[in-house]
């Protein structure tokens, strides 16, 4: 997978080696998620931090694990992540809960191993990254044209009627998919009532 040769990729895509290699040595429970995660399912990179999604329990595990390789790390007072900072300032999110859903050991089981700068590492499910990307959208954060690149180019892996289903009772994520729809991204969508999610 090239990186275009764009210094800030160069730089995220090297701690998401050496974050990824360590995390997967110590046993976490985790997939690369966000931008990163786009980007090793084909998007164009669009990559400003590393994204990693985990089951909550393993935070700790986590956060030792990469202390043990010289990352600083943080509990920010958002509940639903926690950070970790190589020695360049690199940013790496480690994201437990999605719009108030926690991520499941079921949600990393459906990951994919695919290639990623050079290792092979957990990947987000397609559909899975959607959702993750689209759920939280609300009044406050609802940039539909940074998404649009992204999804456009993931569509033919995502099943879609599970995502319309999974956030139907969201007026923004359900717009976004009207949107698609309507810029013939992604056919009609049949959702069934709300299913669980991750």
């Amino acid at each position: 997978m090239s990186s275009h040769g764009h210094p800030v990729t160069e730089a995220i895509l090297e701690t998401l080696k050496r974050a990824g290699a360590v995390l997967k040595e110590a046993g976490v429970r985790f997939a690369l998620a966000g931008g990163c995660a786009g980007y090793a399912r084909g998007a164009a990179p669009s990559l400003h931090d590393v994204d990693f999604a985990l089951v909550e329990e393993d935070v700790p595990l986590a956060f030792k694990t990469l202390e043990g390789i010289g990352f600083r790390t943080a509990r920010p007072p958002e509940d639903w992540l926690v950070k970790a900072f190589d020695e360049d300032g690199v940013l790496v999110d480690m994201i437990f809960s999605v719009a108030d859903r926690p991520v499941t050991e079921e949600m990393i089981r459906r990951a994919e191993m695919i290639n990623t700068a050079a290792i092979s590492l957990p990947v987000l499910e397609a559909t899975d990254l959607v959702i993750s990307w689209i759920l939280p959208l609300s009044e406050h954060s609802c940039d539909y044209g940074a998404l649009l690149p992204m999804v456009r180019a993931l569509r033919e892996q995502v099943d879609w009627d599970r995502v319309a289903s999974v956030v139907a009772a969201s007026p923004y994520a359900s717009t976004f998919l009207t949107l698609l729809e309507r810029l013939r991204v992604i056919g009609p969508t049949s959702p069934s009532p709300e299913q669980a999610w991750p």
